[in-house]
């Protein structure tokens, strides 16, 4: 009888171990920046091409390798840092499974150069797919050089599943920086085809912060620094009203290693909780030092889950540190981002009230003339040209005619359900209620409407409409060009979004490392802070890609009509309420907001007249 079960061959197991390891080339990065952390370096360099498909290579001036460990560091469970099951649980390094460059070399041509200090040349290897090239000496300078070209070129159905150079470089960026944070004192560089994105020198923590993230952290974080016998917490948290509407800039350490802990997440949220609105979220880089012995950090191929002995004690002492800290930051001056600081509290000040500025003279509506006209309207549409006539009806003659029952008022609802539309030549009736509503009247009840949702809805189908180049909104060259200094994140998603930029009317060019100058800006919404407009964009085109099904044009539309809309609070003239109402009913959806909320509430005269009668 046939045997059933047999052994995998050595190369279809290592491509199953890579699996594991392996999923991008990010995680690629993550193995080899961290390799070179334990080798000791004090410099380490990334290069990527092609959002790291083509080659991703890390360069470090660590302790390097003999011969012999050279050769043995692509072996399979091959590692420097455990002798015995024991020293797992006396973790100080990064890597320790063994199988990273396994399963790097499995799925990947990689070259290794590397040369310790005291040896005369270095080694020399290649291998390809699991095959083993060549070993040979050759001259390289202390420390080690990973090469990895073409991933997955042996596996294509796995290349077929990676994403748009923009996404893998995005996620390779995400890991660079777990990687930068908890290591102040190691310089690093990220080069992308030929172009640096970053270069952090040896800093502080708070200097390291704000090297990967914008010099716009100043003042906004709180410093953290406690010490316990259980845990010791260090880092800094968010002050209250920096919080955003996405879940970002939230990073944990624990011994400096990058973990992802829903469980410490809400004892951070719970700190903000009589803080912040629910569905904003702090920004926090708080950082873990845990007696080895008291942490599993095996439990997850990528190491990013981590189990506490007693995590119930390291929630409350997380929670009350940020709390603590907090309520001091009420009294604390801004944080010198030149140097570490612990809080020196004068309690003579007082506290006053944080204020918000508004430019009250700012009209959305404004374009040269006070009307709305000036925008490209979508071209009519059969559903526009068939529904005219029942929101005209509604309209025509409403404070003189008679109670007509329930019907009247099914109608309407039915007629608003159905997305109806009204004409394009007539102001409608309406005045403005809380800074916030728009109150309007027919023959049939009340409609009751969301200023600012209306707004966005208006713009967004303007926007989606640019799509069609005839229709693109007109740009107007600015006297002074903005200048923008963006995170590298955020360059590279400007750099995607350009095309979309240009058909919305904004036109904006790469000026040095990480920076835009924006030449023009929509014609269409007259005086406006760039900068402000630009970031806001950005906020919320990141927010919005939690839908996965959303196209990308549509979402800059979406998060154009976001930012360029009104607000809450705006005063409005008799005449803009009348042509938001107009251009609202000639959209195609006027019932719903882009981001699907209600937009118009319907009381009926049929409920007026009842609640009277009582």
């Amino acid at each position: 009888m046939d045997n059933i079960i047999t052994l995998l061959p050595e190369s279809v197991a290592n491509q199953i171990a890579a699996g594991e390891v392996v999923q991008r080339p990010a995680s690629i990065v993550k193995e080899l920046l961290e390799n070179a952390i334990d080798a000791k370096a004090t410099f380490i360099k990334l290069i990527v091409k092609d959002a790291g498909k083509t080659l991703v290579q890390v360069i470090d001036n660590g302790l390097g390798m003999n011969p012999v460990d050279a050769r043995m560091a692509f072996e399979r469970h091959a590692t420097s840092k455990i002798k015995k099951a024991e020293d797992l649980f006396q973790l100080h390094t990064k890597g320790f499974r063994g199988e990273a460059l396994a399963s790097i070399a499995a799925v990947a041509q990689v070259e290794l150069k590397t040369k310790r200090d005291e040896d005369i040349v270095g080694q020399l290897i290649e291998i390809e797919g699991n095959k083993f090239i060549k070993q040979e000496e050759c001259q390289a300078p202390t420390g080690s050089s990973f090469s990895v070209k073409n991933l997955f070129f042996n596996i294509p159905a796995r290349r077929n599943f990676l994403k748009d150079d923009s996404v893998e470089l995005k996620h390779i960026i995400d890991e660079f920086e777990r990687v930068t944070l908890p290591h102040p004192n190691i310089h690093f560089q990220l080069f992308s085809n030929g172009n640096e994105l970053y270069n952090l020198p040896p800093a502080t923590l708070i200097e390291r912060i704000s090297g990967l993230f914008g010099k716009s952290f100043q003042g906004k974080l709180v410093q953290i620094d406690e010490t316990t016998d259980v845990v010791k917490i260090t880092g800094y948290v968010g002050k209250p009203e920096n919080a955003k509407k996405r879940r970002g800039d939230q990073y944990f350490f624990v011994n400096d290693r990058f973990i992802k802990s829903p469980y410490l997440h809400h004892s951070v949220a719970e700190a903000y909780r009589e803080l912040i609105s629910s569905d904003s979220h702090p920004a926090y880089y708080l950082f873990l030092e845990v007696n080895p012995e008291l942490i599993d950090i095996n439990i997850h191929p990528t190491k990013t889950e981590i189990k506490f002995q007693d995590e119930k004690i390291i929630y409350a002492l997380l929670h009350s540190s940020v709390k603590r800290s907090l309520g001091k930051a009420n009294l604390a001056p801004s944080l010198d981002f030149n140097s570490e600081m612990s809080f020196e509290i004068d309690y003579t000040k007082t506290v006053s009230q944080p204020t918000v500025s508004i430019n009250a003279d700012y009209n959305p509506f404004n374009s040269g003339t006070s009307k709305l006209t000036s925008y490209h309207q979508p071209k009519e549409t059969e559903q526009q040209r068939n529904n005219k006539q029942n929101w005209e009806s509604l309209y025509q003659n409403y404070a003189n005619t008679d109670y007509r029952g329930e019907n009247e008022s099914l109608q309407l609802e039915k007629q608003v359900g159905q997305n109806t539309l009204a004409y394009e030549n007539q102001f409608y009736k309406g005045f403005q209620l809380y800074g916030k509503y728009i109150i309007s009247a027919h023959q049939a009840g009340l409609l009751v409407i969301d200023q600012q949702r209306a707004h966005e809805r208006i713009l967004f189908e303007h926007y989606v409409a640019t799509k069609d180049k005839t229709n693109a909104s007109a740009s107007q060259q600015v006297l002074f060009p903005v200048t923008i200094e963006l995170t590298p994140n955020d360059f590279v998603l400007i750099e995607t979004l350009k095309p979309h930029f240009k058909l919305l009317g904004f036109e904006i060019e790469p000026f040095g490392k990480n920076t835009i100058v924006i030449q023009g800006t929509p014609l269409e919404l007259g005086e406006f802070n760039t900068k402000e407009m630009i970031e806001g964009i950005l906020e919320t085109y990141k927010l919005n890609t939690f839908d996965v099904k959303l196209d990308p044009f549509e979402n800059m539309c979406k998060s154009m009509a976001k930012s360029a809309g009104i607000k809450y609070g705006k005063s409005l003239e008799n005449e803009e309420i009348a042509l938001m109402l107009e251009h609202l009913f000639n959209c195609e959806n006027p019932m719903y907001s882009p981001n699907g909320k209600p937009i118009i509430m319907e009381m009926s005269k049929l409920d007026l007249e009842a609640f009277f009668k009582k």
